[in-house]
């Protein structure tokens, strides 16, 4: 009776988690409403707005602190690396990507590739790499029966390295020579369970889309840096982190059952105690997506792998005695960018809808807020281009404009279609593989090689 029952929750948990969450919300403004009276998601905009100033003030005065004295790092911890490179389908990017990586500067490491089930000719690239590179690169050939997804392709690897700490590339990595030096160190204190580097789009100035992406790792990189400075929940980003074995085994290592294993893997170390660091000075660069559908594909992934992640630990983040009060926090506010599309597409569809049919209506208020979010992302992404990509006042204020417009008119959608597939629709594992290779071509003699 009690495996039926346990059956049946693990079946709807989410939709009735999702369902309480946003409840709850719409009872609370509704409350708020009564003492306040304001437009319901002006309330939520202000409390996004109160908490970024918050952090932004942090972040502002950590770094006049650390101009007085800078953070005494331990330059000295040297671990033993295996950097571990995910494969599927990358025959036109793995050979580059694995070249750039053994030429860091670093003693004691070892690169560990897994091809993943791949349909092209990524396997015979490598076989033909691990001879050049004897001894210091391994490689594992999964079956094609293998359990599918990133989780269990670094879970696999994980289990044949000793290594005292894991990083972890995308097959389009590219980073220079002294990225483990750099990142290293602020893993180095006891309570640091891993480190996340800065991202930035490689091919930043091919198009709009491109440069809207890379946009949005430079605000993500200020709001991460915020987060840092409170002590609060920084988050993996899969592409460039290390994380220590030791922590790894306290949480069992990766999800298999998740889309966005970096998202999942920052949630259960935070629930350990893990510290999460953001190391700026250490940067990853990656392919931007050019067109629209792969790129509408890849968040989608992103976004349900987001919101799912909080629906199975929610409970655990709100009761949790390990976990630290500011990372929980920090997670619980942050929820609050998932929870706005969802308001904000109901009550135009609700408005508009009472417009339409004559009745009292405030659709002027909802549009309002719509372009107040707009302006949310705008005002962080004005400070996040000129602090940290130093872009002249024009370009500032034009990549911000045009940037914020992309971010309401990608996001807003999105949560709302992944909000309405967790309600109807089973879970899923599909991946939704981003593809690899476009600023390059597969070299000929490599095509030669691999026959």
């Amino acid at each position: 009776m009690f495996s039926m029952l346990a059956s049946i929750w693990e079946k709807i948990k989410d939709r009735v988690v999702l369902l309480v969450i946003i409840a709850l919300t719409w009872v609370v403004l509704a409350f708020i409403h009564l003492i306040i009276p304001v437009e319901k998601l002006f309330v939520v905009m202000g409390l996004m707005a109160i908490y970024t100033l918050i952090l932004t003030a942090s972040f502002t005065h950590q770094s006049r602190r650390l101009k007085k004295r800078p953070e005494r790092l331990n330059m000295k911890y040297e671990p033993s690396v295996c950097i571990m490179i995910p494969a599927h389908n990358e025959e036109t990017v793995i050979a580059s990507t694995i070249e750039n990586i053994m030429s860091l500067d670093y003693e004691n490491y070892e690169v560990f590739v897994i091809d993943d089930r791949s349909a092209d000719n990524t396997a015979l690239v490598l076989q033909n790499l691990e001879q050049k590179y004897n001894g210091k690169l391994r490689i594992l050939i999964r079956e094609q029966d293998a359990i599918p997804g990133k989780s269990a392709v670094l879970n696999d690897a994980f289990a044949l390295t000793d290594k005292e700490v894991i990083c972890v590339f995308d097959a389009d990595a590219r980073i220079k020579r002294d990225f483990l030096k750099t990142i290293l160190p602020y893993l180095a204190p006891e309570e640091i369970g891993a480190v996340q580097a800065r991202k930035i789009i490689s091919n930043r100035y091919e198009n709009l889309l491109t440069r809207c992406q890379n946009n949005e790792y430079t605000l993500d990189c200020h709001y991460q840096l915020s987060r840092d400075s409170i002590n609060g929940a920084v988050e993996l980003r899969g592409n460039g982190f290390v994380v220590k074995r030791t922590a790894l085994e306290e949480v069992g290592g990766w999800n298999n059952n998740t889309i966005t294993d970096d998202l999942d893997l920052s949630t259960k170390l935070h629930l350990k105690a893990w510290g999460i660091r953001y190391c700026p000075i250490a940067e990853v660069y990656e392919e931007g997506i050019t067109s629209f559908i792969p790129l509408l594909r890849q968040r989608r992934r992103w976004v349900e792998g987001s919101i799912r992640r909080y629906l199975d630990y929610f409970f655990q983040i709100v009761t949790s005695d390990i976990i630290s009060l500011r990372a929980s926090f920090d997670m619980m506010s942050y929820l609050l960018e998932f929870i706005m599309p969802v308001l904000l597409l109901s009550q135009l569809i609700i408005q508009t809808f009472c417009y339409v049919k004559g009745y009292e209506n405030q659709l002027l208020g909802t549009v309002a807020v719509a372009f107040a979010l707009g302006t949310f992302f705008f005002c962080g992404l004005l400070f996040s281009l000129r602090r940290y990509d130093k872009l002249s006042v024009f370009q500032t204020l034009k990549q911000s404009l045009e940037t914020s417009i992309y971010m309401v008119l990608l996001w807003v959608p999105l949560v709302w279609f992944i909000v309405l597939k967790i309600f109807f629709f089973k879970r899923d594992m599909r991946w939704g593989k981003t593809s690899h290779g476009l600023m390059e071509k597969p070299a000929k003699k490599e095509t030669t090689n691999v026959g």
